[in-house]
Order: structure tokens, then sequence, then C-alpha cells
């Protein structure tokens, strides 16, 4: 049979695979019994003038009838389907960069116009997840050399679609991770922004984390805005805090993410074309790269953020942009809550100059805010963060972050956990450390980032006295469920707060 002509009526299943395109047939269907598709194939999906590639899956039960087929709800809004159409399915070509994916397997460099074809095909749709973690394995740890790093990075920036702003100068920034409650950049732009420098934010969702900016954002206003009225919205109010998924800007960038959050997979090679070619796509010139240093961060120590600030330069330079990196303290959590409400409640209070705004969110937000200022040739250097302080203060950064959030779909309301427990010292002391990786995994247990409200609310911080019987923080869940989850992990026996 000519699967080109085998047509198959479209059944709405309801399946979320997340980014991953999936079509589901019966496994007698005659285009498995003629055309020998198996479970896992890679196969073109055409539906009239459209098509994409996708795993297929087979489905044994009634789900589907004979001469049905489904699609994963990723696939089925590519595709623009309705049910009844109809669709054929039909055999892909050999996917070639697949060898050159085993050429890096085997600790061989890449050409760039291997990279190139990496790339475009992992775009196009024909990796599989599996064919992706292959290759993101393939480059972890230094696997990839300088040269390697450019070629990828140039190909997904070149993969998409690139902004053009009408101003010369146009900053942005970028936190490196693994710092819980380090959201900075719901502060820093719109300090950057009412000072009147463009600041046009893309960011991502949680990774391995337990909440991404964009997430912390969404429980303030929407961030999944289109490319036009991204635009729109920065040339407004001269900044946006959106979600870096819902615009075209280093499509395989996001793909690769999704795989990297399944895997708890970090490389730096990697994640320097990750930070770059999205910054570059969106009309960024001047960026400033933010590098928490501490053990249990994503950067571990200072030869590690060294190598990071290398390749970051020296890939910036090849790019045409200015590169600026701090090295910060990424020995613990900054500001009280972990996850999206939480930090988002943090974030408000630093913006209103509240008494109880966490203290170290706002002098970090500060110190950001006045290297990216210190870009203008109208601030001087050294005089930044002072220029920033003042912008917070005087009440413009608040009104301007209200004006982004407007701008954006409106301002919401933070919503509240139905369930508190908090967790309890065992003895009297001093706090001498808090775990960066054990508290994020307490508040994605609880819940976070799906549940916006759940996470973790610090009570204590590196060097604060306690005593027994206090609390040291308070996990919030929306369910019991979750919320009890969470503390079976804590009573493991885990130092989550250590006390010396």
């Amino acid at each position: 049979m000519n699967t080109a002509h085998a047509r198959l009526t479209l059944r709405r299943l309801g399946i979320e695979a997340y980014k991953e395109t999936v079509v589901y047939v019966r496994t007698d269907s005659p285009i498995c019994t003629s055309e020998g598709f198996e479970a896992r194939t890679r196969v073109k999906v055409t539906m009239a003038d459209r098509h994409i590639i996708a795993t297929l899956n087979v489905i044994t039960s009634d789900l589907l009838q004979p001469g049905e087929a489904g699609l994963s709800e990723y696939a089925w809004k590519l595709l623009h389907a309705n049910v009844g159409e109809t669709i054929s399915i039909s055999h892909i070509l050999p996917v070639t960069s697949l060898g050159y994916v085993r050429k890096k397997i085997y600790g061989k460099s890449l050409k760039a116009t291997e990279l190139n074809d990496i790339v475009k095909d992992i775009t196009a749709g024909y990796y599989a997840d599996v064919h992706i973690a292959a290759f993101l394995t393939a480059c972890a740890g230094k696997r990839l050399k300088q040269h390697e790093i450019i070629a990828l990075t140039e190909s997904m920036i070149a993969i998409g679609d690139r902004i053009a702003w009408p101003e010369k100068l146009v900053v942005d920034k970028h936190c490196v991770g693994g710092l819980p409650g380090n959201r900075t950049t719901l502060i820093v732009v719109p300090i950057i922004a009412a000072f009147g420098l463009m600041i046009p934010k893309t960011s991502s969702r949680a990774i391995t984390s337990s909440a991404g900016t964009a997430d912390t954002m969404e429980v303030l206003a929407p961030v999944d805005l289109n490319f036009a009225k991204m635009q729109a919205v920065v040339n407004k109010e001269k900044g946006c805090i959106i979600w870096g998924g819902s615009v075209s800007l280093s499509p395989a960038d996001d793909i690769l993410i999704a795989v990297e959050r399944a895997l708890n997979l970090d490389s730096s090679g990697q994640l320097v074309a990750s930070i770059l070619s999205k910054k570059v796509a969106a009309g960024s010139n001047h960026i400033l790269i933010d590098i928490p240093i501490g053990s249990t961060a994503k950067v571990r120590d200072l030869k590690e953020a060294r190598y990071l600030r290398k390749i970051l330069q020296a890939v910036g330079k090849k790019l045409g942009v200015k590169i600026r990196v701090l090295f910060s303290d990424g020995t613990q959590p900054i500001g009280n809550g972990i996850g999206p409400s939480l930090e988002a409640r943090d974030v408000l209070k630093v913006l209103e100059n509240a008494p109880s705004a966490p203290k170290d969110l706002r002098d970090h937000s500060l110190t950001l805010a006045g290297m990216l200022l210190e870009f203008s040739p109208k601030v001087r250097k050294g005089c930044g963060k002072k220029l920033a302080a003042a912008i917070l203060k005087n009440g413009q950064a608040l009104q301007k972050f209200k004006d982004i959030c407007e701008a954006q779909g409106g301002m919401r309301t933070i919503p509240k956990a139905r369930y508190t427990k908090p967790y309890i010292a065992k003895k009297s002391g001093k706090v001498i450390a808090i775990d960066n990786r054990y508290i994020a995994r307490v508040a994605k247990l609880a819940g976070a980032p799906t549940s916006k409200a759940a996470g973790v609310d610090l009570h204590v911080h590196v060097g604060d006295p306690v005593k027994q019987a206090q609390a040291l923080f308070t996990v919030h869940s929306e369910s019991e469920g979750e919320l009890e989850y969470a503390f079976e992990f804590l009573r493991l026996g885990v130092d989550v707060v250590t006390i010396g």
C-alpha cells in the first residue's frame, strides 16, 4: 500500500507529551502491517498542505477505531488539526546528521557545517527525544571545544527569528542558575527600563530548579507573548519579561532544554550556546552574565567559573556582542521564597521598598542593575549601583514594573497555598550551611513550579542563630499528598539546613 494515499481520520485523544510530536495508530492498522511501521518509528504526518515529523506509537486497545489516528496535543497544535480531518503517514528519508552525533559520541570534533545540520534537523523535528539525549550527552561536561561552541551558537541563532531594535544600545542579563530564589530579573528589568535603556528580557521556565524566571513572572502577568506582542511591549515600555519559548528565537534551544530537563543534565558548552543564542536573537548587544559560585550551586568553584567566563567572552566577541561577567555568592539561596508565588512575593516587597523585603535580593539586584546601567555612556563607572538604588527608592521601578505587567496582559494577584507545614530545628546553634539543591528539591516535591503557590519559605540564612523547636522553613503546597511527599524526603535525614 502506498502510504501517501492511506488516509486516517483524526480523533483527539488529549494526550499531553509536552513538546514531543507523537502520532498514535492501532497496531492492526494497514499502515503498520503493510509498511512495517513499529512503535517509536519517526514518520512524516501530512494533513492537507501541512506536515510534521512525529514519533509513531501503536495502540492495542479500542481507544482508536480502525481507520482512526490520534496526535499528541503538541502535534495537534502544530498541524492546526480538527477532529474528523484526515492525515497520511509515510516514511522519512534517513537523517544524515545522526552520523555526526555518533561521531561526537566517539569523541571526535565536529565541523561548523555538521553542527549546523544537527541543529536544522532537530528544529525540523527529525530527531526523537532519544536522539537529542544522545547529542546532549555527547556534548556534556567540557566535550565541546571553543570552535564547536561558537558554531553551535551561530547555528541556533540562524535557525529562527532575530529581532532588530531601533536603538543601538540594547542590554540584557542572565544568571547561570543553581541558586533558589534568585529572581533579580523582575527587579532589574524595571530599573533599567525606567532609566530609559532597552531591555527585551526573554526568560526560561524551570529546567532542573523549582522555578524559572518565566514561572515566577507568570504569577504576576502573562508571559506567553508572541513575537509581535513582545515587540509592541518593548517599544512602549523599553522592556519586557516573557517566556522565551513563546517566540521563535533560537527554537532549537527550547527543544534541547525540554530533554535536558528530563536528563537533569547541564553542559557548559550547551549552556553558553543556549544563553547567547537567545540573547543575540533577541537583539541584545550588551550582556551581563551572573555566575553564582557555591558547593551546591550549578557552578561549584572558581576554576569552573573562570572557564565559563572565558568561553562566554570568546563566543560573545565572535558574535559581536559585549559580555560582562560577575562572580557572585552562590553558597545559599537568595531571598526567602523558593517557588513561583513565594518568589513573586519577595520581588514585590523589594519593588515596594517594604521593610520586610529580603535585603540580599535587594542588594544583588541593585548590583546587577548598576552594572547594566554602566553600559550607558551617560553613567559614569562606579556610579551605576547608586543610580539604580535611587530609581528603586523613588518608586519609578515599581511603576515601571506595573506598566510592563499591564502591557503584557494585566497584573495578577499572587495565589497562596492551601496547605503549609513548618520544618522544626532539632537543636540550638547557628546555621552554617543551606543546601541549594536539597531546598529546591523540597520545593519541587511540594509541587513547584507546576503548582504556582507551592514551594518553601525560608526563615533563616547562613550565620543566623537558632533555637531548638524553631521553624527553619515552611513548606507550602496545593495538596496534602504533595506536602507529605516533601516531608517524606525531609525525614530521610538530609541536611537541608545544617546547624553547627
